[in-house]
């Protein structure tokens, strides 16, 4: 067999026993799990709360501000710190630095825009 090819079977391999792994987890669930249906087990439940009404509820999305904060600021630590580490090697050179100028100017547009529209601010009486 080609070298070339050793790879790909390693990958192969890899997928295969992955599946496998899956089908496998799936089936012995399906195998020992309890089974009892009962109309109070087949209802909607959702966080705790019995659903009222048949219609759609309106909810308040004030939480989506911070959740996009904290993928501005995960994101930029995911990336920021390893790079960092490495930084002293020469063999980054300038295309890295490059590279990590547009990421954080990126970074900066999403704290921009998150300043625009005041979630940055400590009041959160509105």
């Amino acid at each position: 067999m080609s070298a070339n090819l050793a790879g790909y079977l390693v990958v192969a391999a890899v997928a295969v026993a992955g599946l496998l792994l899956f089908v496998v987890a799936m089936l012995m669930r399906r195998l020992l799990s309890p089974v009892s249906p009962n109309p109070v087990r087949l209802t909607t439940y959702e966080s705790g709360v019995d659903p009222v009404g048949l219609h759609w509820a309106q909810t308040q999305v004030r939480y989506l501000g911070f959740a996009f904060l904290y993928v501005i600021f995960a994101v930029d630590a995911v990336y920021l710190f390893p790079w960092a580490t490495v930084l002293r090697d020469a063999d980054l050179g300038a295309a890295s630095l490059a590279e990590m100028g547009i990421f954080i100017a990126v970074i900066l547009v999403g704290l921009l825009h998150a300043a625009r529209r005041g979630l940055l601010r400590w009041d959160v009486t509105s």
